[in-house]
């Protein structure tokens, strides 16, 4: 079953929250999460900031319990700034404890009700042990509480803990990659696929019948017959009758998974929908043959903490006389993490280079009097991407998402933040995320704050 609650984490952010709460004393630390929340029927809350406890602040610091100070609480009253924002008072268990013990229980009931004085209709407490587990719940106005079904943390590694897989001694052991209980847990997963033509057709595929409890395929474009060479299950019927991508890549998935599984959202990543669509999944992939879908793929991982995984292929040609050869066949897989480097601080698009797609789109004689002009740089000419290679990229980037949430790697993962290959030079690189520059992300754990993704044409109609 899709989690109905989920508590996300940046990598950073939650071991940034880990050194602070396990000081190596033994003894008990705190701390107050802000959380923002992503819009749409899953709630889904954001950790987007953290508030730390001075140690000798707290009156009471022992191995089983800890005194909150009034005034740190009512400083993260102050900057959680928004009415909506979720406050989530969070605690280590040195001992190991995966759970509420009852003076948790006692100390919430105290401390619980300032916090909705002040505003807000839901807010919440957790723990974590020594390993970075966390176990959280939330309460509404009246005190109910209710389990957050899972928790996410998107690092070097996919961490998620499960709140009906956990005891008190800790929580179950991670399912081993490519077993039934792999599958077993994507099932209660949901991933969103932008772009369902070369490679998304198979990646989606790939995710389908991995298990996924959901895929939504998020896709404005209509099957051709030019499409039938390398997009998945499509049908020459399905071209001469110019039906959306998006579903008959549902109506295939559904002869073996049944309904419901597969998603279609017949629009362009750049609308609302689409948008909101991606921001109720756990994972996105993005699937895409432009810079603008791209970069609205790389808002989205920012403002909603979701791990993405961009793919991209490419046949380059060179003149040769007055005939064209193959320059090279290549890949490209990146793992962007929220709060790591994005695909704008990889190079994968620039403001130039959007700039130049729109105008080759909207005023192509502008976009040529401008490459005239040395205004813009040429975009390399392509022959257009097969099927094989098109597999061959699309089953990196799903196995890309796999070693992460399962690892399997011999070394480290955060050493395979991106991957290329060329199959004419028969060769693979592996760049580490600490070899890119990384610049502020504004939109970090931006949530549900209106206009989305910050951007004006995506804010709500007000009719």
């Amino acid at each position: 079953m899709i989690p109905e609650s989920t508590l996300a984490f940046s990598g950073a952010l939650h071991a940034q929250v880990k050194r602070h709460l396990f000081p190596q004393d033994g003894l008990e630390a705190a701390a107050i999460l802000i959380c923002s929340r992503t819009p749409g029927p899953r709630r889904r809350l954001l950790v987007r900031e953290s508030i730390f406890f001075f140690y000798f602040a707290c009156k009471r610091r022992e191995r089983d319990a800890i005194t909150w100070p009034g005034e740190h609480i009512e400083q993260a009253i102050d900057l959680a700034e928004s009415s909506t924002s979720v406050m989530i008072l969070i605690h280590s268990h040195p001992g190991g404890l995966f759970g509420f013990s009852d003076a948790d229980n006692e100390s919430d009931r105290k401390v619980i009700p300032s916090l909705f004085h002040a505003f807000g209709s839901v807010h919440g407490s957790a723990i974590m042990t020594a390993d970075g587990a966390i176990r959280a719940r939330l309460y509404d106005p009246s005190l109910r509480v209710s389990a957050v079904d899972l928790v996410t943390v998107a690092g070097d590694d996919l961490c998620y803990w499960w709140d009906d897989k956990a005891d008190l001694n800790g929580p179950e052991d991670r399912p081993i990659a490519f077993t039934s209980s792999m599958t077993a847990e994507l099932g209660r997963l949901s991933a969103s696929v932008i772009g369902v033509s070369g490679t998304g057709s198979v990646a989606g595929e790939q995710l389908a019948r991995l298990g996924f409890g959901h895929v939504s395929v998020i896709d404005f474009d209509r099957l051709e017959g030019k499409n039938l060479n390398r997009i998945l299950n499509s049908k020459r019927t399905d071209a001469d009758a110019n039906r959306l991508k998006v579903e008959a890549f549902a109506e295939a998935v559904a002869a073996y998974r049944g309904e419901g599984v597969a998603i279609p959202v017949p629009a362009s990543i750049a609308t609302r929908d689409a948008v909101l669509a991606a921001a109720q999944s756990d994972v996105v992939f993005c699937c895409v043959d432009t810079l603008e879908a791209r970069q609205i793929a790389d808002l989205i991982a920012a403002a909603f903490l979701l791990p993405l995984f961009d793919v991209g292929v490419v046949i380059p040609v060179r003149k040769k006389g007055d005939t064209f050869a193959i320059a090279d066949v290549c890949g490209r897989i990146d793992y962007i993490q929220p709060g790591g480097s994005t695909l704008q601080d990889r190079g994968v698009y620039s403001p130039e280079s959007l700039r130049g797609e729109y105008l080759r789109k909207v005023a192509p004689e502008a976009h040529q009097q401008e490459l005239d002009a040395g205004y813009l740089k040429g975009l390399v000419e392509e022959a257009p991407a097969v099927i094989t290679l098109n597999m061959r990229a699309a089953s990196a980037c799903v196995n890309e998402f796999i070693s992460r949430a399962f690892p399997f790697r011999l070394e480290s993962n955060r050493l395979y933040a991106r991957t290329q290959f060329s199959l004419a030079a028969c060769e693979e690189e592996h760049f580490s995320e600490d070899v890119f520059k990384r610049a502020p992300n504004r939109l970090l754990a931006r949530g549900d704050v209106e206009p989305l993704l910050g951007l004006p044409a995506l804010k709500a109609s007000t009719q």
